[in-house]
Order: structure tokens, then sequence, then C-alpha cells
């Protein structure tokens, strides 16, 4: 089933435009990686399928971008409410200066939850989900600044999946970690994959290649090929994908 359709979708910051008509079907609880060259335009168009673009100034969308057959790029779409259905997971771990429960109960409070028990509920089941209970359980009440890199990551994937939402948006969330924590976000990612639509832009094609059903590559803007990933990986359709994954360029 697909879960998120993109028609003729273009974005322009002022009069540059980054993203020239996009279309794409993004698969349910599947993996899809976006990969291709720095300033290609792939995070852009990652961080307009739940517009976090929309805090840019004069920037300007064209075509649609469906979610479960609404366009959420009409100006009456509940922005708000797309973000809950829609999580992000940055480049670096960026967790509050709050304690680790704080930082996973932070989202649910402010869509209205305030049952204490309902919360605890929702940190000890976020923190189980990504790995991490066993490692904090005892530590609540402690900064989430004191952590490692790659449980400050896990615990920012906890936060996002914090209100339930249907999708996560990745963007490279593994660029600045040490290899073993990449190795467990990786398989953090395959596991979530059972409950949630993912999308993530990735620089490691190796990743792209072990975490990923589906692989679309990006270059100046436009999306050159998009396929199930080993078809892109082993028999690409595209010339300059194939110069792309062989390393002629980059």
């Amino acid at each position: 089933m697909d879960r998120i359709k993109v028609e003729n979708f273009n974005f322009y910051y002022g009069k540059f435009q980054a993203i020239k008509n996009i279309n794409m079907e993004i698969k349910d609880k599947k993996v899809t990686a976006l990969i291709g060259p720095s300033g290609c335009g792939k995070s852009t168009f990652l961080r307009s399928i739940n517009r976090m673009n929309d805090l840019i100034s004069d920037v300007k969308y064209e075509g649609k971008i469906y979610l479960d057959e609404k366009d959420i790029l009409e100006k009456d779409f509940n922005v708000t409410e797309l973000r809950k259905r829609v999580g992000m997971v940055f480049q670096k771990p960026n967790p509050f200066p709050k304690s680790i429960y704080n930082n996973i109960t932070y989202a649910p409070i402010l869509h209205g939850e305030k049952d204490k028990k309902v919360l605890d509920e929702i940190v000890e089941n976020s923190l189980r989900a990504v790995g991490l209970w066993d490692e904090v359980k005892d530590k609540l009440h402690e900064s989430a600044l004191k952590l490692s890199g790659g449980q400050q990551q896990r615990l920012c994937i906890a936060r996002a999946i914090s209100v339930n939402p249907e999708i996560l948006l990745m963007d490279e969330p593994t660029s600045a970690l040490d290899p073993i924590s990449t190795g467990r976000i990786e398989e953090l990612i395959r596991k979530l994959s059972k409950d949630y639509t993912i999308v993530i832009v990735t620089h490691n094609m190796q990743q792209a290649s072990r975490i990923s059903e589906y692989t679309g590559f990006f270059y100046q803007g436009n999306l050159e090929e998009f396929d199930k990933t080993e078809i892109i990986f082993t028999a690409p359709n595209n010339k300059k994908t194939e110069d792309y994954i062989t390393g002629k360029f980059g």
C-alpha cells in the first residue's frame, strides 16, 4: 500500500528551484532510502513531507504530496496534526536540555496528555522500543545530555515515536555516530519498520543497501531513479545512478 504519494512536486528557495517535478510513491511500513551527492535536494524533499520547510522564509511549493489521499500542501491542512503523524529525527542527536523523562513526555504533554500514569507508560514503551530502557531506567530524571552520542540519537528516536506517529523521517541519523552506534541504529530502523513507514536520507550507500527496501537517487534536484533497492544497486536503469553507485562521482 502507498502511504505517501508525490505528484509533480517542485520546491523553491526564493527564485532557486531546489526540487524539480518529483513523482514518487512511498510504501507503507517499508524503509525508503534517499541517496545522492550533497546539495541534490534529498534533505529538502524529506523536510517537505512534514512541512518543516515552512519554518524558512521565502519558500514556495508546487504540486501535491498526499498522505492517505489528503494533500498536505493544502493551505488549510493542520500542520500540527501532520507533525504528530510524521515524526522527524535529525542528523546530529538533539536532545532537549532536560531530563530523559521530560524529553519523552514533551510532545505528549504538548498534545494534551496530563495523566502521570499514561506519561510513565509512554516513557517506558518509547525507551523499550529503541532498546534504551534497561540502560537508563534508573536515570530517567538525569539530564539527557549526559548520554553518549549513540544513546542520545536513540533517545531522539524514542522522543519522535512518543506520540505514535505513522511515519518517521530520518535525515542522516547516523552520520555523527561511531560504527558500533551506527550498527545499533540500523538494527533499530529495521525493527521499527514493522510498525512505521520510514524515509531515510543517507550519504552511506552501503547503509541504504543494508536497511531499505526502496531507494530513490536524487541529482541536482531531480529524482533520477526510484525502484526496489536491489535493482538500484545491482541493475539501475539510469546511467547517472550507475555512475554514482560505482563511485564515478559523488
